[in-house]
């Protein structure tokens, strides 16, 4: 029976927000409509004076009963939505992988907002997973997806060809799934807490542990690290290496631009609209302008100020070796497209976690560079997984 409740709570609340966002965006559009239409009516009564008047007021009496009667539809279907939809699912859509991609999609853009009021798709904010048929052993790779991803993003074909490469060689790969919406100082928190009670339960003793993580995964074990060593974890001990994968230590240009642009658009009545669904985004997706990790970045402060991003200088974890993958789109990174787009999300210095104002404190030696590659290629690349042997075994 609970399965069948998880499962109605789950297809519930994902019809209600399908609604209730789509309601949000005839709002949205009918605000854009009305700005550019009093803009156009306002130009023409130059011209006209007082005889353009009976015709707007028709207009606008018809588009705002047009969009009313469209957003009370959807209102009312997203109410009856929430009480009795169903899918004649086996297990709840989080314990299927396209059930568990549309979730991590919508946790990341608004995964913050569902937290805040309870949403059962983030009952469970962070869970772990062991690689499928491995053995317990001693050494553990601690694997963590990215913005909008999955456990499942590091599966080709059915295959975790990193995990299996590593379970292959004697170390244990663990996955972990978390609400890519709420702030990386957040996760990363809950994610040293959720590590320090597995390894303490752990059925053998633990005597390495590889943390590897890509994109926005790869800031969590970052800030994971940090708040392991302030709260004296013992677990933090145990980490010989750190892999990240396309993170963006220095922070996402597409970030940036989303948070300049949301302003901008927000600064006129016709794109309004654009600019308040651009700051709709989550804590998560603004914490990468910077690469924020600690509580002090974000805390007190106006998320839309126009200043520039604040990221505290969290130094690399000690006592471990750090090893980090960069990629870009041409074959070299010094090509000038290369340069502009890098992986096609994450510039190569922000991967090297180097810039002539921060340097994140990495080995050049202890780096690989994939050219021709984009973002994703990163998550199961072999020339990868030969490296990740070298480094974690």
């Amino acid at each position: 029976m609970e399965i069948v409740d998880q499962r109605r709570s789950e297809v519930r609340e994902l019809t209600g927000l399908a609604l209730r966002e789509s309601e949000r965006a005839a709002a949205g559009i009918h605000r854009t409509h009305r700005s550019i239409s009093d803009r156009v009516f306002g130009t023409v009564g130059v011209f006209t004076g007082q005889a353009a008047r009976p015709v707007k007021t028709i207009h606008d009496a018809i588009t705002d009963g047009v969009y009313q009667a469209v957003r009370a539809s959807m209102s009312a279907a997203a109410t009856v939505g929430e009480k009795v939809a169903d899918l004649p699912l086996a297990v709840p859509p989080s314990e299927t992988r396209l059930g568990a991609e549309v979730i991590a999609a919508v946790t990341g853009l608004i995964g913050d907002d569902l937290a805040t009021r309870r949403s059962p798709l983030v009952a469970d904010p962070m869970r772990l997973r062991l690689g499928d048929d491995v053995e317990v052993t001693g050494s553990i790779a601690i694997f963590v997806h990215g913005l909008m991803e999955t456990e499942h993003a590091f599966e080709i074909e059915g295959r975790s060809p990193y995990g299996d490469v590593l379970a292959e060689r004697g170390v244990t790969p663990v996955f972990v799934r978390y609400n890519t919406g709420r702030h990386i100082s957040v996760n990363g928190r809950a994610l040293s807490g959720l590590l320090e009670e597995v390894v303490g339960h752990w059925p053998v003793p633990v005597e390495r542990i590889a943390l590897i993580g890509h994109s926005m995964g790869g800031l969590v074990l970052r800030s994971a690290a940090y708040w392991g060593e302030r709260h004296d974890h013992s677990w933090v001990d145990g980490v010989s290496a750190t892999v990240s994968l396309g993170t963006p230590h220095l922070g996402a240009p597409l970030e940036s631009l989303a948070h300049y642009g949301s302003a901008v658009l927000s600064g006129f009545p016709e794109t309004a609209a654009f600019g308040s669904l651009l700051r709709r985004r989550s804590a998560g997706i603004r914490d990468l302008r910077g690469g924020s990790l600690v509580d002090e970045d974000w805390a007190g402060r106006d998320p839309d100020a126009l200043g520039a991003a604040l990221a505290a200088e969290v130094p690399l974890l000690a006592g471990a070796a750090h090893y980090f993958v960069s990629a870009t789109l041409t074959r070299s990174p010094r090509h000038p497209v290369g340069r502009l787009v890098g992986d096609g999300l994450v510039l190569d210095p922000s991967a090297r976690g180097v810039h002539r104002a921060r340097r994140i404190g990495f080995d050049p030696d202890n780096g690989l560079h994939l050219g021709g590659a984009n973002h994703f290629t990163l998550l199961h690349d072999p020339a990868i997984a030969h490296r990740l042997v070298d480094w974690v075994c």
